[in-house]
Parts: C-alpha cells; sequence; structure tokens
C-alpha cells in the first residue's frame, strides 16, 4: 500500500457524538480494508479487523458485536425467559389470544411488530455496534434469525410444557403463541447485546 493509499484512509475522531470508540476503529479498518489491493497487506489488514473486533473493553457497551454462537443463543434463551415468565402465567395471554383469533390480520400484524421491533433493537438502535456477519443467504442476519428463532421456540416450549396452550386448537394456540412471543423477542434481543459478546 503506497503512502497515498495510506493518506486517502479518513482518520476517525468519534464525530459529533464524542471520541473515538471501538466502533470508529473498526469503521476505519474496513475503509483501509478497500484501499488495499496485496493479497499479503489485505490478510493483515483482515488480521487486525478480528483483532479489533475481539478486542474487549472494560464496560458492558461500546464493544463490536459480530457472530453468532451458542453463549449467544444462551443468552437469547435466558432473555427470552427473563421477560417471559410473567406471559406464561398470566391469563391475559389466552383472552388476547382468543381475541386475535377471531381477527387474523391482527396475528399477522403482530409477527411483523415483534420482528421489526427486534431489528430496530440489534441494529438501529445504537444500544452495541452489532455489525452482520456469515448472513444467511448473504442477506439475513444469523443473530437476527437467532434472537427470533431462538425465543419463538422457547416461546413454543414454554407455553406448551406449562400447558397454557392445547394445540387441538391450533388456531389458540398461535395467536397465544404470538403474543407471548412479543415480549421474549424484547428479552432475546437485549438478553443477547447487553453482555457486548
Amino acid at each position: 500500500m503506497s503512502d497515498s493509499d495510506a493518506e486517502s484512509v479518513p482518520a476517525g475522531d468519534g464525530g459529533a457524538d464524542g471520541p473515538p470508540d471501538m466502533g470508529d476503529l473498526y469503521d476505519e479498518l474496513e475503509a483501509l480494508a478497500a484501499t488495499v489491493d496485496d493479497p499479503e497487506e489485505q490478510e493483515r489488514v483482515a488480521s487486525a479487523m478480528r483483532t479489533a473486533a475481539a478486542v474487549e473493553s472494560e464496560g458492558v457497551f461500546g464493544r463490536v458485536v459480530q457472530g453468532f454462537g451458542r453463549g449467544d443463543l444462551a443468552e437469547v434463551l435466558l432473555g427470552s425467559a427473563l421477560f417471559g415468565i410473567p406471559m406464561l402465567v398470566e391469563g391475559g395471554t389466552t383472552e388476547v389470544g382468543e381475541y386475535m383469533t377471531a381477527h387474523p390480520v391482527y396475528v399477522a400484524g403482530t409477527l411483523a411488530f415483534t420482528v421489526a421491533l427486534v431489528v430496530g433493537i440489534l441494529y438501529v438502535s445504537d444500544i452495541q455496534d452489532v455489525r452482520v456477519t456469515d448472513a444467511y443467504l448473504g442477506v439475513v442476519p444469523r443473530r437476527l434469525v437467532g434472537v427470533l428463532g431462538g425465543s419463538f421456540v422457547f416461546a413454543i416450549t414454554a407455553m406448551t410444557a406449562w400447558g397454557r396452550v392445547v394445540w387441538s386448537d391450533p388456531e389458540l394456540a398461535f395467536a397465544s403463541v404470538t403474543i407471548a412471543w412479543v415480549p421474549m423477542a424484547i428479552g432475546a434481543a437485549l438478553g443477547d447485546i447487553l453482555p457486548g459478546t
């Protein structure tokens, strides 16, 4: 890489929000990677990016969050349980499920709202610097699938195991699980990203 290439990479100053953080460093390394054409230098930049992503900061916030593994899935299940147990013991969940069974469009709306809410928590709200890596089909983030899928499976399993739904009436069961899933998905998203893993 020439000196002119190095000079073309912008220096991070943290912007108007304050001093630079790990997200700024990661952004600069991504910009540097775009200017490098030598394979050996590309590998050095990639190695620096992996190191930057793995660096532990002292606080819970300000880390670069990427990938999705078993530890993340455990955090998803813990967050789902913490936010979802009140829904499992509350009779109102089934009452709302009965209402929604008569209005199927509300079930679809609740599902869409929950997905949008989780996307907002993970990727829009800036609670953490969440990076998309190894997306399914190159488009769907693994973390999003893990959070939504893990919390939904937990909702189905817990509602069934605790006798809150009976699958002989699948429409009511699905509507009730959908209602319970809303706070479980929120808890899953927060449980996954707040530790910054």
